[in-house]
C-alpha cells in the first residue's frame, strides 16, 4: 500500500501521544490540517491494509492489577500460519512475530490478573496443541520506539 503525506503524517503524529480533550481526533486533525472525517477514514484504510496492525493505548497491565509477559511456541513451519490465527485472535496477546529462532513465533501476553496469563497460556495450548515457554518480566527497561516515516 502507497503512502501519501497525509498517511505518513497521521503515523508520525499518532506514535508520539493523543491528546486528552473532549474531541482528540479533531484535534488531531487540526494539527494535521485535515478533517476529523478524514483522519478517521485514514486510520481506518491504514489498519485494513495492514500498514498499522493496531491502533489504540498502550497500557501498563502489571501497574492495573493485570499480569504480562513475553512468550514464545515451536511451531512447525506448516502449521505456523494456523497457529498464528488462533494466537492472534486471542484478546490477551499483543506484537505476535515470527523468529528465525528454534522458538519461532514470539509474542507479549497481558491479562487482566496475574492468575489471567496461567489460564491464556492453557487455552493457547489447548487450542493449538503446542507448548508456550512464559518469560515472565523480571527487570523493565523502557525503550521509547518511535518508526518515523519519511517520504
Amino acid at each position: 500500500m502507497a503512502l501519501d503525506a497525509l498517511d505518513r503524517a497521521i503515523i508520525n503524529q499518532m506514535q508520539g501521544g493523543f491528546p486528552l480533550c473532549a474531541n482528540p481526533y479533531a484535534e488531531v486533525a487540526r494539527q494535521l490540517g485535515t478533517s476529523e472525517s478524514e483522519l478517521l477514514a485514514r486510520i481506518q484504510k491504514l489498519l485494513d491494509g495492514k500498514v498499522l496492525t493496531r491502533f489504540g493505548p498502550m497500557y501498563h497491565a502489571e501497574r492495573l492489577g493485570g499480569g504480562l509477559s513475553l512468550a514464545a511456541m515451536k511451531i512447525p513451519a506448516a502449521d505456523f500460519e494456523r497457529v498464528a490465527g488462533i494466537v492472534n485472535a486471542m484478546p490477551e496477546v499483543a506484537h505476535n512475530y515470527a523468529r528465525d529462532h528454534a522458538l519461532n513465533m514470539w509474542f507479549v501476553l497481558a491479562t487482566e490478573t496475574p492468575q489471567g496469563q496461567q489460564e491464556a497460556i492453557e487455552r493457547i495450548e489447548r487450542e493449538t496443541g503446542y507448548p508456550v515457554f512464559d518469560m515472565p518480566k523480571i527487570r523493565e527497561y523502557f525503550v521509547e520506539l518511535k518508526l518515523r516515516i519519511e517520504a
